[in-house]
């Protein structure tokens, strides 16, 4: 990837009507045989109430019967990674099939010879900036920094970052991590800097800690990690988080209070995940059917259910296999129309900017 995919890259690819190709609905029946003999899939990292993968992780258990064995569900891309590498030569229940990991992973562990390649039969329908051209690592789905909204608190919502410096929102503005050390909350910064039209990550960095800083000196700021419990107290009733996080945590507070979703008019900063599969997998067919099942129709609406947009999303709605309930929970697709999807270089610059520098930006410590 170079510099930021705009509208007229990867966004494009995402948005378009340019995508319509039909998802074979069936994995190969070899392949399953194969993985039903093998009789097991190890998984990491997958909590149940992230992005569907409860539902879909039972789901595929009760589509091919196989066992599934989940490591550490709470673990991050890092571990991950650390898993394959301490189970190069194991065998046994510890060593991870398959991994779910930031963007910035694929390519690295691909590099250290890490990851095994395979393409699924919907290959053809996902963007190509979202997937390794030899696939040993595949984008699986992603979402933007949204504004997620205590609506009993804050009766007019704001709809860009510029409206975050109103008087009325004193006391009002978190962020969803210490952006010192958490990479959402990082993004959070950079989405800010994105807005002001700056460009290059060190640069976008900068505008967006001075925005930040700012924003302290209104007094809008509030240095506390935003979630659903402090959104539902009052002491964060406007959080800048992943749209998916938002969204499910709407469902889970069920109107009390009522939450509003915002993807801001500008600054619309997207994050992809990548699926993989170990080069040291034990069980090296029932990943690659996992990965079908993952690609397939099925398993791309699994991940929407769970409010995070698939990597075919624009194929599916081309072709009208995305039910019109579904797309209704969503914020309307037209927001997501100017994501920028950072490179991994603009990442790292901008990373090194807001984590070193926030304190003597910013000076407000986020706990």
């Amino acid at each position: 990837m170079k510099h930021l995919l705009a509208t007229t890259s990867l966004a494009a690819l995402l948005f378009g009507a340019g995508l319509a190709v039909t998802a074979r609905a069936e994995a190969p029946a070899a392949l399953v045989a194969a993985a039903k003999k093998e009789g097991q899939l190890t998984v990491i990292a997958l909590p149940h109430d992230w992005c569907g993968y409860g539902p879909m992780i039972a789901d595929f258990k009760k589509k091919y019967g196989l066992k599934v064995n989940e490591l550490n569900p709470d673990a991050g891309s890092g571990d991950e990674i650390e898993a394959i590498k301490a189970n190069k030569t194991n065998k046994g229940p510890q060593a991870p099939d398959v991994v779910d990991v930031g963007l910035s992973f694929g390519p690295s562990a691909k590099a250290d010879g890490l990851l095994q390649p395979y393409k699924p039969a919907t290959w053809a329908s996902i963007p190509a900036e979202l997937k390794d051209a030899d696939g040993y690592w595949i984008g699986d789905y992603y979402g933007v920094l949204s504004f997620e909204i205590n609506k009993d608190l804050v009766k007019k919502s704001p709809q860009d970052w510029a409206d975050l410096m109103l008087p009325e929102y004193k006391n009002s503005v978190a962020l969803a991590g210490d952006p010192r050390t958490a990479n959402q909350a990082i993004l959070g910064v950079y989405a800010a800097g994105v807005a002001s039209g700056a460009k290059g990550g060190a640069a976008i960095g900068e505008a967006g800690l001075k925005f930040f800083a700012e924003l302290n000196k209104r007094g809008n700021f509030v240095p506390v990690i935003g979630k659903a419990a402090p959104l539902a107290q009052g002491s964060t009733p406007i959080i800048v988080r992943w749209d998916y996080n938002a969204l499910a945590d709407r469902d889970t507070l069920k109107g009390n209070p009522p939450v509003e979703i915002v993807v801001p008019k500008s600054g619309v900063v997207a994050g992809v995940y990548v699926q993989a599969i170990s080069a040291f997998a034990p069980h090296p067919n029932a990943a690659k059917l996992w990965i079908e099942y993952l690609y397939s129709d099925e398993g791309q609406l699994g991940w929407l259910k769970g409010y995070c947009h698939p990597v075919r999303f624009n194929a599916m709605v081309a072709e009208k296999k995305v039910p019109a309930a579904m797309l209704a929970k969503l914020p309307p697709a037209e927001s997501y129309a100017k994501a920028v999807f950072p490179s991994l270089e603009d990442q790292g610059a901008a990373k090194a900017i807001v984590s070193k520098q926030w304190d003597a930006v910013v000076g407000a410590n986020v706990k």
